[in-house]
């Protein structure tokens, strides 16, 4: 195994910089009445080092609690939001600092009461997987340090956000699937208020466009995401006089309802998931999937809460298409 290269501390980055510790202490917390010279010297040796502040020691050190971060998502037995969870609990733990969570379960109600409950209660600051309602309340908690994950806010003209290339996705998914041959794709999306949604099906529109095949409303599904759902809907699309030929779904639990729809039926449509998900490559074929690096997307998220800014700033998330077979079954 290979050993682990220590982190550079302030003894560090004061060695570099040919300055005292207590100087570096002084930049590094942005104190008054250093040098500009200084100040320069210190940041070029803490850019040549790759030297981070420890939050958590930090703010022990000023006789304040640990750091608490809070994390409020969708729903934790969705698989996204439980791998999700656990990345961001690693990502936080890096810096010494506890991650506290809850769901609000498709509730804009109760994801309004988990914010304002983590508040009153202390937490620092807080990663929010927004709902489609209005987050312009959040205004009035000018204190709390916020980055929104997956979706963009409604409401919020200035916000954090850490997002997926879902155009990229939902384009290359379609675009794999015409080019086996389908020209009868299917779009099985959730709620499309949700900026990732809406943006997958830019993507899914765009490829036909480009393709110059038109879009046809027949064939989208809008607002469902419940696996048995989604099944009722598959199996009303392939009783259509001109039925469909392939699929793309919107999200894991989408593409979970299509196998189930699929399981007892002779049809053997294409179909192509956004997210992977357990078991996914176990099927026969496996599942073709728009895949991303969950923990890229906490890291990126815990970064911006703890390094915070005047400007809003966004984050864009690669992601990959993996074939398995279920989006190579030609037309």
């Amino acid at each position: 195994m290979t050993a682990r290269t220590p982190k550079p501390t302030m003894a560090d980055v004061a060695r570099h910089a040919g300055v005292s510790l207590k100087t570096v202490s002084r930049v590094v917390n942005q104190e008054p009445h250093v040098r500009t010279s200084l100040q320069q010297r210190v940041q070029a040796a803490i850019s040549a080092l790759g030297y981070r502040r420890n939050e958590a020691a930090a703010r022990l050190a000023r006789g304040a609690t640990m750091l608490t971060l809070g994390l409020v998502m969708e729903n934790i037995s969705n698989e996204f939001y439980s791998r999700l969870a656990a990345a961001v609990e690693a990502a936080s733990a890096e810096h010494e600092a506890l991650v506290v969570f809850g769901s609000y379960e498709e509730s804009a109600a109760k994801e309004r009461m988990l914010i304002e409950t983590m508040y009153a209660r202390g937490v620092d600051s807080l990663i929010i997987v927004p709902s489609a309602a209005d987050h312009s309340w959040l205004a009035e908690h000018a204190g709390l340090t916020t980055v929104f994950v997956d979706r963009v806010p409604s409401g919020l003209s200035a916000a954090d956000v850490v997002l997926l290339d879902d155009v990229w996705g939902g384009r290359a998914a379609t675009e794999h699937l015409l080019a086996h041959g389908h020209r009868r794709i299917a779009l099985i999306s959730d709620d499309d208020g949700l900026s990732s949604v809406h943006d997958r099906a830019i993507g899914y529109r765009t490829a036909l466009a480009a393709a110059g095949v038109p879009a046809d409303d027949e064939l989208v599904v809008r607002g469902v995401f419940e696996p048995a759902r989604v099944a009722c809907e598959v199996g009303r699309l392939l009783g259509l006089p001109a039925p469909p030929t392939a699929f793309f779904a919107t999200n894991n639990r989408a593409a979970i309802g299509i196998l189930q729809a699929l399981r007892e039926r002779p049809e053997r449509p294409a179909y192509v998931g956004f997210d992977d998900f357990a078991l996914a490559d176990v099927f026969n074929p496996g599942v073709t999937v728009v895949r991303y690096d969950v923990a890229r997307l906490a890291r990126s998220a815990v970064d911006l809460l703890l390094n915070p800014s005047r400007t809003a700033r966004r984050v864009k998330v690669p992601v990959e298409l993996v074939t398995r077979g279920s989006g190579e079954i030609p037309a």
